[in-house]
């Protein structure tokens, strides 16, 4: 607390400072005489006294206020150390107290209050509080512009969660979700009547609280009138995105309630408190840095900062674009006509009915025209559908589709409102015309259809030109040969075609409908594999796994292959070998390994797959003398590696799968070390809108299997983000899992909670990295980790909530719980067995669990 007394000369010269500083422009009262950052019960800030808070920085100030030639006066928060001054936040915006008679103070019931002169409430916080604790309220100014009621180290109410017509640095903007019952107030700011009359004005502004993407909007009344577009995870795609906008906001999850709210990344600016976003009586939304040079707001953004930005300036179905000249101008979209022929921004109307449209039996067949760079229309409906398109032509009412980065699929029903095109940027839109509407689109599509065809034509002729000449230079190295082996074909294209029908039945692994038929993977002959590699040689073998033995290859064309081939013995057989075949080929990702081909042949089945010249993460992660390899830097870049490819996996895919076999020995490095993630026998895929599902034969690794999981047979994302944790919590350890089963701590996770209890989190960091780690990034992701291996499955965040932890120190960490047990029991308890070979350690277990 910080008290300013009349006896102190540095009080005095402090004095001087703030009454210049409050007396600007014959506006606003001279304050000052006491001040300090925080009342309790029984204090009184005066305005006859001049007194006034002021944050313990010297950041913000927070008194009373008025205006030249009016006696009205209101309780607000301005900035200190800046000339102005500009109020950010206003208490009794719609009740001024006539004269400068009026006080505030904390009353009876532990609430803030403000009095007028006949010490009649004028404005309360209004909270409800216990009894026993309403004489340990306490009003604290905090730097951040911040002002908070609380009691006990309990916040009661703060100011940026009852903002005026300012967003500062810090503020939460609350996004309400479909699934909420309780929906948090969708209005964020409300402007001032007018510059010099702080009252409710007509503008708001905030989160679009129906619409999913969220977006931000400025209503006049209950008429829209800006609208910033849809965030995608990365910015607000409708508006011009500055640098500062860019790597601003982030969208935030509080694990503990599911809420999710939008911040400001204030730690990417050197004095974040001069920084704001106001909505300001005319309408418009600003934002505005203090230039400290110049001394004054300058602005950087703006909205609606052009024609084109009014919400829907030219009517629906009409793009607006901005000429050469700044000038908007409107036109119809492909297959429209203006509704009436003297008014541009009176929108259009369709020319031709749509297939789906029946009230003027149309049956032709419709398609779509490509819009790039849009503004996207607004009220879009998010799709969980992997076609996008299809799915859009199979509803009469769909006029419109996207399918955007960060987002997924988007459809639009009905009228499509409020069109931009931009100069660069943006998204591409795809509106559905009647097929004679199309006009020479349909013909473009031919002559690149037919293009495309012939272009194949002639790789594949050059494939087989290629395939020839190097025929004399295959050799078969098999138990039993052939005469006339000297020649043999490297693919088999009838066996692919049997292959292919054959595994598009159903099963636990398969897709839904005909997905799995769609897949095109090469089939390579079994000759060809056995040639190279050297007749599965021991020389060439690269490891082996529950699956079976992998070995190093070469194809004659000199690329290097790993060839994973099906153990007779192994308890993983056709069903995994199918799944991870079919799955594999649909899935495309920097961060998953690339599966070339296979071969089937009678009882041997193959899949050819990149090589990865350094193998898996486990050859160097639990080596004592390659560990060293790996420096800080690397185990990052691979944690974020493997993240990255587990929410492409989660979210970002055309299926979304669950691997249900994260480990060390599953992740590949490739010869500059990026992670890659294998072997998807085990993988599951969820369609449509399942989130989660149950199986009596669990099936995983011992240590990184989710308790949920290992104990009820139940698994989802969740699943595979508590394996996640545990890989995470060893590449930054370098220890293993299960390495902890005969030490006091049954578990690493247990050894982790321990230090991270103690507050020597950072001890768990492997020794020979620990002394050139950056600690507070490495307690960050230790922090993650415990984050993810938390015993509950709704605890956990999802993949893309940890992508952006991991990418933004920014994002606020919720506290983990202590967890109270481990995926599966220690190994003096029980030991696992599979076919008789003991799994105990590191290879994959399958269990029967009854239900």
């Amino acid at each position: 607390m910080m008290l300013v007394t009349k006896n102190h000369y540095q009080t005095l010269f402090s004095f001087a400072c703030l009454s210049c500083f409050l007396c600007f422009c014959s506006e606003f009262s001279c304050a000052a005489s006491t001040s300090r950052d925080s009342i309790k019960h029984g204090d009184f800030i005066r305005d006859r006294e001049g007194e006034v808070l002021v944050s313990n920085g010297f950041n913000f100030v927070m008194g009373f206020f008025g205006f030249q030639n009016s006696s009205s006066r209101y309780v607000g928060i301005w900035y200190y150390n800046i000339p102005g001054p500009q109020v950010i936040w206003v208490a009794n915006r719609n009740k001024p107290i006539n004269g400068s008679n009026g006080s505030f103070t904390i009353s009876t019931n532990g609430n803030l209050v403000i009095l007028d002169e006949n010490e009649k409430h004028v404005w309360s916080t209004n909270v409800s509080i216990a009894h026993n604790n309403k004489n340990n309220s306490e009003v604290v100014l905090r730097d951040d512009g911040d002002l908070v009621l609380s009691n006990e180290k309990m916040v009661l109410w703060e100011s940026f969660e009852n903002p005026s017509d300012t967003y500062l640095p810090g503020m939460k903007i609350h996004v309400n979700g479909k699934k909420k019952k309780k929906k948090r107030k969708s209005v964020f700011l409300t402007s001032w009547k007018s510059s010099t009359d702080p009252s409710l004005g007509n503008h708001t502004m905030g989160i679009d609280p129906e619409g999913l993407p969220p977006q931000i909007v400025i209503l006049e009344g209950e008429k829209r009138k800006w609208r910033s577009g849809y965030w995608d995870g990365r910015i607000f795609t409708g508006v011009d995105m500055t640098a500062s906008f860019l790597n601003g906001f982030v969208l935030n999850l509080d694990t503990n309630n599911g809420d999710r709210y939008f911040v400001y990344n204030k730690e990417l600016l050197n004095h974040p408190s001069s920084v704001r976003f106001q909505i300001g009586s005319d309408g418009y939304e600003r934002e505005l840095i203090w230039d400290k040079n110049e001394k004054n707001w300058t602005e950087i953004q703006k909205g609606p900062n052009n024609e084109c930005e009014i919400y829907n300036f030219c009517g629906d179905f009409a793009v607006c674009d901005l000429s050469v000249s700044g000038l908007a101008e409107c036109r119809c979209l492909k297959g429209f006509e203006l509704k009436d022929r003297g008014d541009l921004t009176g929108g259009c109307r369709r020319m031709t009915a749509l297939k789906g449209d029946m009230r003027n039996g149309s049956l032709g067949e419709d398609g779509f025209w490509k819009l790039r760079c849009m503004k996207l229309p607004d009220f879009a409906n998010v799709v969980d559908t992997s076609d996008c398109e299809g799915n859009c032509l199979k509803n009469g009412s769909c006029t419109a589709y996207a399918e955007v980065m960060g987002i997924g699929c988007m459809a639009w029903y009905g009228e499509l409102v409020d069109l931009q095109k931009f100069e660069h940027g943006g998204n591409t839109l795809r509106v559905r015309l009647a097929r004679s509407d199309l006009g020479d689109e349909s013909k473009i599509k031919k002559i690149v259809i037919i293009s495309v065809v012939l272009a194949g034509l002639i790789c594949l002729g050059m494939f087989v030109w290629l395939v020839w000449r190097n025929k004399r230079k295959l050799k078969v190295s098999t138990t039993s040969r052939r005469k006339n082996s000297d020649v043999i074909p490297m693919f088999d294209a009838r066996k692919s075609r049997e292959v292919s029908a054959e595994f598009s039945g159903s099963g636990e692994h398969s897709l839904e409908g005909n997905q799995l038929s769609k897949t095109e993977l090469p089939f390579y002959n079994f000759s060809c594999m056995s040639a190279a590699t050297n007749n599965f040689s021991e020389q060439n073998k690269l490891g082996e796994g529950g699956f079976g033995p992998v070995y190093k290859g070469k194809l004659p064309t000199g690329e290097e292959i790993a060839v994973k081939r099906l153990s007779r013995r192994s308890s993983q057989g056709l069903e995994e070998f199918k799944n991870e075949m079919m799955l594999i080929a649909k899935l495309q990702h920097r961060n998953l390994v690339r599966l070339m081909g296979c071969s089937i042949e009678g009882e041997e089945k193959l899949l050819v797959y990149e090589f990865m010249p350094n193998k898996s993460l486990d050859c160097f992660l639990f080596d004592p003398i390659k560990q060293a390899q790996l420096d800080w830097a690397i185990r990052f870049e691979i944690i974020e590696g493997i993240a990255r490819g587990l929410l492409y996996l989660h979210r970002d895919s055309r299926l979304r799968i669950i691997h249900r076999d994260l480990k060390a020995s599953n992740i590949l490095l490739d010869e500059n070390m990026n992670p890659k993630i294998s072997d998807f026998g085990l993988a599951r895929i969820f369609g449509g809108n399942q989130n989660e599902a149950n199986t009596t034969r669990v099936v995983g690794t011992y240590g990184y299997m989710s308790p949920e999981y290992a104990m009820e047979g139940l698994f989802s994302v969740k699943s595979d983000v508590y394996s996640f944790g545990v890989l995470l919590l060893e590449i930054v350890s370098g220890r293993k899992n299960t390495s902890f089963r005969h030490s006091d701590d049954s578990s690493l996770i247990g050894y982790a909670w321990h230090l991270w209890n103690e507050r020597r989190a950072i001890e768990l960091v492997d020794g020979c990295i620990r002394d050139s780690s950056p600690e507070n990034k490495a307690l960050r992701c230790i922090h993650i980790g415990m984050l993810c291996v938390q015993d509950s499955a709704g605890l956990r965040p999802n993949m893309s909530n940890v992508v952006l932890m991991l990418e933004s120190e920014a994002t606020t960490l919720p506290l983990p719980v202590q967890p109270l047990i481990t995926s599966m029991r220690r190994s003096d308890d029980r030991e696992l067995y599979m076919d008789g070979l003991d799994v105990s350690n590191d290879l994959t277990v399958t269990m029967l669990v009854g239900r």
